[in-house]
């Protein structure tokens, strides 16, 4: 018969991995989201100001058709954000931990 102890050993391993990893590859995220924000918005405002002194003309038609394209593809990616949570405890353990990064970072 299979002990109790050999069976919570190699679940448990996961779930602490699962959870750690979450935890910092959420943290990395929202360091890493927090710069690219501020380095975008300072891209538009740059844009925006060579704009008003007329040194550049932005065309916001083929703007917005080019972020329509991008969010679009983005959907892919909820595909492969599925496949991962499937895989539990490990998956499960991560998501928890990835929360957590977000939450301190």
């Amino acid at each position: 018969m299979i002990e109790l102890s050999n069976l919570l050993t190699p679940i448990a391993g996961e779930v602490g991995i699962g959870g750690i990893g979450g935890f910092f590859a959420g943290w990395a995220l929202k360091k890493a989201a927090k710069l690219l924000a501020v380095i975008i918005g300072l891209a538009f405002l740059g844009l925006q100001y060579l704009s008003y002194k007329s040194i550049i003309i932005i065309d916001y038609t083929a703007l917005q058709a080019w972020a329509n394209e991008i969010a679009g593809q983005a959907s892919g990616a909820q595909t492969l954000l599925t496949d991962f949570i499937v895989h539990a405890p490990f998956g499960a353990a991560f998501v928890g931990g990835f929360y957590l990064g977000l939450q301190k970072g």
